[in-house]
Parts: C-alpha cells; structure tokens; sequence
C-alpha cells in the first residue's frame, strides 16, 4: 500500500546515467529496480497497520520503455490478527470494526501477518512537467479467515487513474472489489489524494505534504452496525500528512506525521469504527520514522 519514500528513490534510480562524454545514455528498453526498508510503524492512508509497531517492507519494479510497468511490494501487518486479542468484540477489518452480536465460530480464529501488493500499469509524460499514471493493484492477505463472522476477507482491488505537474500529484482510487478490506456493503469505496514531494533549494531535503480522502458507499450493513445509529459512512476520513525526506550516502531517511479524523465508535459508543481490540484508534496522529534503500 503505496510508499512515498520508495517510489523516490525509485526514480532516483532509474534516471538515465550520463557518459563520460557528457551525452546522455539511451534509456534501456527493459528495467528491473528494488527496494527495502524499515519504518517506526507502517501507516497507510493515515490508518496504523502495525498498532504503532515497526514494520519491514520491500519490492520489486519491472518497466518497459514504453511506459508499461508491474510490481510487487511486501510488508508485515498486525491490524487483522489484533482482532484475536481475546476481546470479543474485536475488529476484523481495516476499518477496525468491532462488532455487537457479529456470529463468531467457537474456537475459531483470524490471522494475517502480511500484506502482499500485486500492481500493473501505464505511465508517462506530457509537456512542460505534466506526468499521468493508470494502472490496477491487488492488495492481498495471505492467512487464516475461520471467524469472519459478519465480515469478508480483506482482499481488496482498486483501479487508479493520477496526475501530475512537477512536485503535486492528484491520484484517485476506486474499489472493483465485492469488498473493501473485509468490510461489508463496500463496493465502490473509492480514495482522493494530494500529495507533493517540494525540494528545498539544492540542500537534498523534500518536504512531504498531502490530503486524502476516504469514502465509503452509505449502505447500512446491517449485519455489522445493527442497531448502533451507524452505518458505512462511519468509515468515511480525512488524512494528512508532513514530513521531511532526504538521501544520503544512497540511503532515504524520511520522518512524516500523519493524523487521519477517524471516528472512535458508532453513536451507541459501543460498536467500533476505528477503535481496535485494545482500546486505540489507529487513525488520529501517528509519526513515522524510516529508512530505505533503492537498488
């Protein structure tokens, strides 16, 4: 899930080398980079997938000249199997919710330790610094699903279409799914982003801005929020993000704060939104320290 810090040493990366005659080398038809790294805590959309924990996370980018890519990106993830913390009530999705009378399976259990991305796409430029970016990801969680209760897998696929002009990129997300990270009634849940990489100067530094916003469809989901006075719009956020980035030594270091208005529980108080099994919201503010290497 998508990785500001990589996708900048990305590009470092696949900048055509310059000869010793001073002209710039042709741009190889075919492409192969990677990337790994570690974070204080991976954050996704302004949601805490590791309940504050650290996080390794690593990939690999395959790209045509033609502007045609696929990919692949990893990470360890803890926000599904937290919900086997022993609460009954525990939440099941990446939207945390805990639910009231959902009909669990005695003795059964959820767990999912991973987060595995598959995506593929088209990219390239146009004018004076304009880029645009068209592609479909797969978010799959390899695990064990025996206690879902009245939620659904949390196998999620979104097609995506951005746009952008130098530092600022405009992306928009959309669910082609049944289901949204296991949440149910959630089809067409889509997410809105502005996001800008602003170099300081010639110090090496970029400050890291952005704005999403996640919607999801306003059904009532009755198996889930009951009689609580919710329904899926409870899930609906707004995310931010600012922090500092810089290379050194073939290293990024980046530092971010993220802070995403998450609600804590439906109206009753009791049937969870974004509250998780041990009583934390895992939106609201959240700061991520990082390192990576592109290579």
């Amino acid at each position: 899930m998508h990785k500001y810090v990589f996708s900048a040493c990305l590009l470092a990366t696949t900048l055509p080398a310059v000869a010793q005659s001073g002209e710039v080398a042709p741009t190889p038809e075919h492409s192969l980079t990677g990337n790994v790294g570690v974070v204080s805590q991976y954050v996704f959309r302004g949601l805490s997938q590791t309940d504050g924990k650290p996080a390794v996370q690593g990939g690999f980018d395959y790209a045509h000249v033609s502007g045609f890519y696929l990919g692949t990106w990893l990470s360890n993830i803890s926000w599904f199997t937290d919900q086997n913390a022993g609460v009954k009530n525990a939440p099941v999705s990446l939207a945390s919710p805990g639910s009231v009378g959902a009909p669990y399976t005695t003795g059964a259990s959820n767990s999912a330790s991973l987060e595995w991305d598959f995506y593929g796409g088209y990219k390239n430029s146009f004018g004076d610094g304009w880029t645009y970016d068209v592609g479909l990801i797969r978010y799959y969680y390899p695990g064990r699903f025996d206690n879902l209760g009245a939620y659904r897998k949390p196998d999620t696929t979104e097609v995506y279409g951005a746009i952008g002009y130098k530092w600022l990129t405009l992306k928009y997300s959309k669910a082609i799914s049944t289901y949204t990270f296991g949440v149910n009634e959630s089809r067409g849940a889509s997410y809105l982003d502005l996001s800008a990489q602003i170099p300081v100067g010639e110090t090496g530094y970029n400050i890291l801005a952005h704005v999403g916003r996640q919607n999801y469809p306003g059904k009532s989901n009755v198996g889930y929020w009951g009689a609580s006075g919710g329904d899926n719009n409870f899930f609906d956020y707004t995310d931010y993000k600012l922090g500092l980035a810089k290379e050194y030594q073939g290293f990024n270091f980046g530092l971010t704060w993220t802070y995403a208005d998450t609600k804590h529980t439906a109206p009753d108080g009791n049937t969870t939104a974004y509250m998780n099994a041990f009583g934390r919201n895992i939106g609201r503010d959240r700061v991520v320290a990082s390192v990576s290497k592109s290579f």
